[in-house]
């Protein structure tokens, strides 16, 4: 929208954190902007030092976790956490990467993925939480995810499956089941 022949402001609000409304600001701007792609939001204060000195290495292995919009437990129904599920499964959302193990939690996720060649991490992660978004739009028009997510490259020395045995067993220290085999949303390579 033009006024006067000059580009309007974008001015993001935050009603509650993670929750951008978009106004327009009416004072046009002294020097005309080039377009890009990307939405000009300020980010909270804590996610911009979780990119800082973030980096994709090929063949690496992250312990990855995203949570909920707000942290409200959509995957405590079942309907919304079997969609989630089937969108995780496919390997087309995954690219390159190649998903180890994963647990869907009732307000979060917890993956260890290995990156490939082509695609970096935000790559991954985008393409992820954008999936599983679209797979349940079907059946709800809410934002489903919140911004960001918390990566930690796991370093040689670590042992993969003790990690893998901490993420599936989230479920049982959070005090949702007895056992781990009782949980339904969860899978590993190495079972």
């Amino acid at each position: 929208m033009r006024d006067h022949g000059m580009p309007h402001r974008q001015v993001v609000v935050h009603c509650m954190p993670g929750t951008p409304l978009q106004k327009t600001a009416k004072a046009p701007l002294s020097v005309p902007r080039r377009r890009c792609n990307r939405r000009r939001m300020t980010s909270p204060p804590g996610h911009r030092s979780l990119r800082a000195g973030r980096i994709s290495l090929p063949g690496h292995i992250y312990l990855l976790t995203t949570v909920t919009a707000y942290r409200r437990p959509l995957f405590k129904n079942s309907e919304l956490a079997r969609a989630a599920c089937r969108s995780i499964h496919e390997q087309e959302n995954w690219g390159d990467a190649s998903l180890l193990c994963w647990v869907l939690m009732p307000d979060h996720w917890h993956g260890l993925v290995q990156l490939g060649h082509c695609d970096s991490l935000p790559m991954v992660m985008n393409r992820f939480k954008a999936a599983v978004a679209r797979q349940l739009n079907c059946t709800r028009t809410a934002v489903v995810w919140g911004r960001g997510y918390h990566d930690r490259a796991l370093r040689h020395q670590d042992d993969i499956r003790t990690v893998a045995r901490y993420i599936v067993a989230n479920p049982l220290r959070a005090g949702l089941v007895d056992s781990v085999l009782d949980y339904p949303y969860w899978n590993c390579i190495w079972l």
